[in-house]
């Protein structure tokens, strides 16, 4: 008895089909299984290129003042 007969005696067709996609991704080769979510990872760097194109249009004069501020109150090596 391998391990898929083992898994669809114990609990039913639903294990079947998921045993079945757990071995057929071990049995790919790496490369396949390392490609990732490229929707996921589209969709969050569009929502993060969203969330900076407001807070840029909504506090830009806000936040250049305040990269001015504290850029000014940085002093080089060797001030007092």
């Amino acid at each position: 008895m391998n391990l898929v007969q083992s898994l669809t005696t114990r609990a039913g067709a639903g294990a079947t089909v998921v045993a079945h996609v757990f071995l057929d991704r071990l049995q790919r080769p790496v490369s396949d299984r390392e490609r990732g979510d490229v929707p996921g990872w589209v969709l969050i760097t569009l929502m993060t290129a969203g969330l900076v194109t407001v807070l840029w249009a909504l506090a830009g004069e806000q936040l250049r003042t305040l990269f001015t501020s504290a850029m000014t109150s940085v002093t080089g090596p060797g001030a007092q």
